[in-house]
């Protein structure tokens, strides 16, 4: 539970764990081709299918202190609109932690991913989890790499992730230091 950012807050939202009872609104997402896509759910083949997926994969995260992403609520009116959070992975061989952001389409484009994203940079950096953070980011879509360069993050190289052609975005901890 380390890396959780439960009960945290930025200025608009409030981070909370993925509850079973969230199901039904986070299967929107999931109805969306491009999301689909971009999140590597293409294999699943309804969006009731990719949400059950997302659920169990969250839920082994959180049992298993590998991080996870936090439901991200807005404090206005107490929806929910995302998730964001730190990613315990292995990549090449390394240890990482991840920043990782989903919003769900009607709260896109507000600003949301980049200050939740933020929240996740300092959390990370200020209890000292990593010397580095990074972001896996499918080449399409530019809407996460925005994030992660207003979060500090420089592209750093391409990678082969899970079947895939990846983007490695990352922030060094002395980096982050510097901007403070």
């Amino acid at each position: 539970m380390r890396y959780l950012l439960t009960h945290l807050q930025t200025s608009r939202l409030h981070f909370r764990k993925l509850q079973p009872s969230d199901f039904e609104i986070w299967l929107e997402l999931f109805k969306d081709q491009h999301t689909v896509k971009i999140l590597g759910m293409h294999a699943f083949r309804t969006p009731e299918e990719r949400c059950e997926k997302w659920f169990e994969w969250t839920f082994h995260r959180y049992e298993n202190n590998l991080g996870g992403q936090n439901v991200l609520i807005l404090k206005e009116t107490d929806q929910l609109i995302g998730q964001c959070g730190l990613l315990v992975r292995e990549v090449e061989n390394e240890f990482e932690l991840e920043i990782a952001y989903s919003i769900l389409p009607q709260f896109r484009r507000q600003g949301f991913a980049i200050e939740a994203a933020k929240k996740c940079r300092d959390f990370a950096f200020e209890n000292d989890f990593h010397n580095r953070l990074i972001s896996i980011i499918h080449p399409e879509n530019l809407d996460s790499k925005n994030v992660a360069l207003k979060n500090g993050m420089t592209f750093k190289k391409q990678i082969e992730y899970s079947g895939n052609t990846m983007d490695w975005f990352q922030i060094e901890k002395t980096a982050w230091k510097k901007s403070d």
